[in-house]
């Protein structure tokens, strides 16, 4: 059993980070590198292991918007996920950006990429950069 947390603990500081294909994945600030870490730990401590943290999916996201045009569904959910992140950090976020409430549509689809982030293998060490088909 004490294995188990310390290979979870490892687990934190080694999964590879999920992002979207498209060639911008090195320019992920590092700020938002380091909260993807601070926020699976955490995650870790709550005993939540199902789903990977608002920071992963706004990185996801991050590197998508790059890629290719987002939808109004998906770029309020990215703009909700930055303005979540922003407001912990203390910045501003201009008012035309910030998204402080998604609807049940955009809440479920955050929760769908999520968990696909995690079934991709972010946790298993598997690869680095992964397609979702609907942006």
């Amino acid at each position: 059993m004490k294995n188990g947390r310390v290979d979870k603990i490892a687990e934190v500081f080694t999964a590879p980070l999920i992002v979207h294909r498209g060639g911008w994945e090195d320019t992920i600030p590092e700020w938002l590198r380091q909260e993807v870490i601070l926020q699976r730990m955490a995650r870790l401590k709550e005993g939540d292991d199902n789903l990977t943290t608002d920071a992963e999916a706004a990185a996801y996201l991050y590197c998508a918007s790059l890629t290719a045009p987002m939808d109004g569904d998906w770029t309020s959910i990215f703009c909700h996920l930055v303005s979540r992140l922003m407001d912990k950090r203390g910045s501003d976020v201009p008012p035309d950006v910030r998204v402080d409430k998604l609807i049940d549509y955009q809440e479920s689809e955050l929760r769908e990429l999520k968990s696909w982030i995690r079934d991709s293998g972010s946790y298993r060490g598997k690869g680095r950069s992964h397609e979702r088909s609907r942006f």
